[in-house]
């Protein structure tokens, strides 16, 4: 009898146990689901759909009729795309340059224990406030800040500063240079955020290190910030290189979509939705997958070349 209660005993313990560990992955299905949808299969159909000739004239609708890789030829030999691609390098280059530098120093003097700044709460706060504005809004304000009747001129012809009304936006350097400060003091502060947290890594110990023998401060920052910050910086610059090639919104807004002057703002994403709003969907599709393969290989490249040396650096340590 007390084998056999035993036993039942055993039994029930048996099955009251219950695995949990598939309870993991019914709470990750929603993201896959959401990511086959929404990402996955739109993305395999524009490669479908970049080997087939598909547009409209008029009212009339051609195709689709399989072309096999014409488009992508069509959009490397016979179009303006490289073009296109040398204006969106110019305009994010010559933003992200005082960007990453302007962070770079903000960052440094919000972490230095020997400044020890007041009010950085607040600082942070501001500084950030400007990445919350949608960016057609910031294209709308600069604008009217900056059309040919708008305060910035106005101020200019009062102080004297300028006989007439300066153009800004039929000149290449001054459009180009508007749309380089907007994505500028949009991104500068989250920039600093990121470094900000890379710093405040770094073991303290180093820097006091530093200090007591006698090292100054650009010594410090050159031989102890700049070498552990590489990972944070890395990723920095990825992000922003990709955020780069997809620039839009903000010289689609303050150029009304055509790029002045002679179509020298406009970018790879702007050249993408014009055929979008043609209806040409092969030449769209094959754009879109040249873009997705030239990002893939620069973050590949930039990754590669700038955390090789760091992998030597740690392997010597």
């Amino acid at each position: 009898m007390q084998e056999k209660t035993l036993l039942k005993k055993g039994k029930l313990k048996k099955r009251s146990s219950v695995s949990y560990s598939h309870w993991g992955y019914f709470f990750i299905l929603p993201f896959f689901i959401i990511y086959i949808i929404f990402s996955l299969i739109p993305l395999l159909s524009t490669f479908y759909y970049s080997f087939f000739e598909n547009y409209r004239i008029g009212l009339t609708e051609v195709g689709p009729n399989f072309v096999g890789w014409a488009n992508y030829k069509k959009v490397i030999f016979e179009t303006e795309v490289p073009r296109f691609a040398i204006n969106t390098f110019v305009i994010w280059i010559i933003g992200f340059i005082p960007q990453i530098m302007f962070a770079l120093l903000l960052a440094v003097w919000f972490t230095s224990n020997r400044l020890s700044l007041k009010g950085q709460q607040f600082f942070k706060t501001v500084i950030y406030m400007p990445n919350l504005i949608m960016a057609s809004a910031f294209a709308m304000l600069f604008f009217t800040l900056f059309s040919d009747a708008g305060p910035v001129n106005q101020i200019l012809v009062s102080l004297n500063f300028a006989d007439k009304p300066i153009r800004f936006l039929t000149q290449t350097i001054t459009t180009r240079g508007l749309i380089a400060i907007m994505n500028f003091l949009m991104w500068f502060g989250n920039t600093t955020l990121l470094l900000m947290a890379g710093i405040m890594g770094i073991d303290q110990s180093l820097f006091d290190a530093a200090y007591i023998d006698g090292a100054s401060s650009s010594k410090t920052f050159f031989k102890v910030t700049l070498p552990l910050l590489k990972p944070i910086f890395v990723y920095t610059l990825m992000t922003s290189m990709i955020g780069g090639i997809q620039m839009f919104d903000v010289p689609q807004i303050l150029t009304n979509g055509k790029g002045t002057p002679d179509r020298t703002s406009e970018t790879l994403i702007m050249y993408l939705n014009n055929h979008l709003t043609s209806k040409n969907y092969g030449m769209a599709g094959a754009l879109s997958v040249l873009i997705f393969i030239v990002t893939a290989f620069f973050g590949i490249f930039v990754y590669k070349t700038l955390m090789k040396e760091n992998s030597i650096i740690g392997g010597k340590n």
